[in-house]
């Protein structure tokens, strides 16, 4: 038979299983994770009701609802129009951003939960949000929202040791399979190890990444839509710095697809 191993996370209510033979039918592989959720049912990660996934569909509807009208650009908060007076008197190198929800609790404990303490299957449920927001975004406002390729915003290699994982990519990876566009994990590489945003002051912020992504693979990028992918969008400048590569790279257009965007600052 087999052998099922199973991973408890940090959290001790979200399991995967692997079983070590792939080649099983897809019904044998399956049965295992219906046995674990019998016998170790998983919790929602916000209130601990039990439930079938990561979060609860009562906490998905009052946490996680489309967020209000945004700057088509920057994604921040627009009371009326398409794009805010930020981007219309200094448009960034990107030409569009999707956020699902807003940095805010009880979510930006899940986005730190991620990040900070490996709680990887939280990230197909943020893809899963995203989703849902890029198809609501679709239509006549944003004809064109899907990229040609999709790549996450690249770690130091450094940061990607201490972590064991690219946020990002765990986020990437099945928002592009959703969307049915290809993923390139590696299109984009961070050339210069950096402090990370949020250590710096926001003055300092734009300097701190200036200079320090790269093109690994520029055939791809040409006159191309790039979506680029993150868990969380505060200032905008590192996504903006990694844009601006790829425009100079050749790039017709750049998106960002984020689960998060953290409000601006009064």
């Amino acid at each position: 038979m087999a052998a099922v191993y199973l991973f408890v996370d940090k959290q001790a209510d979200d399991l995967t299983t692997m079983i070590d033979r792939p080649s099983l039918p897809l019904a044998l592989r399956r049965l295992p994770m219906a046995v674990v959720r019998v016998l170790l049912p998983s919790t929602c990660a916000l209130c601990g009701d039990g439930c079938d996934g990561v979060v609860c569909a009562p906490c998905c509807a009052q946490f996680a609802a489309p967020r209000a009208a945004s700057c088509v650009r920057c994604a921040n908060p627009l009371a009326s129009g398409s794009l805010c007076n930020s981007c219309q008197s200094d448009p960034p190198a990107f030409d569009a951003t999707v956020a699902a929800v807003d940095y805010a609790a009880p979510l930006d404990q899940l986005v730190l939960q991620l990040k900070f303490g490996a709680r990887l299957p939280l990230a197909p449920w943020f893809a899963e949000r995203l989703r849902d927001a890029v198809l609501a975004h679709r239509g006549a406002a944003q004809p064109h929202l899907l990229p040609d390729v999709m790549c996450p915003v690249p770690l130091g290699r450094g940061r990607l040791v201490e972590r064991g994982f690219n946020q990002a990519l765990e986020i990437a990876r099945p928002l592009a399979a959703s969307l049915g566009v290809a993923l390139h994990p590696k299109l984009a590489e961070r050339t210069t190890e950096t402090t990370a945003q949020s250590g710096v002051s926001p003055a300092e912020r734009a300097d701190n990444v200036r200079g320090i992504f790269g093109v690994a693979d520029p055939d791809r990028v040409a006159r191309r839509h790039i979506g680029l992918v993150d868990d969380v969008m505060t200032s905008g400048h590192t996504l903006n710095e990694l844009a601006a590569t790829f425009k100079r790279f050749g790039a017709a257009r750049v998106t960002n697809f984020v689960f998060a965007r953290t409000p601006p600052h009064s």
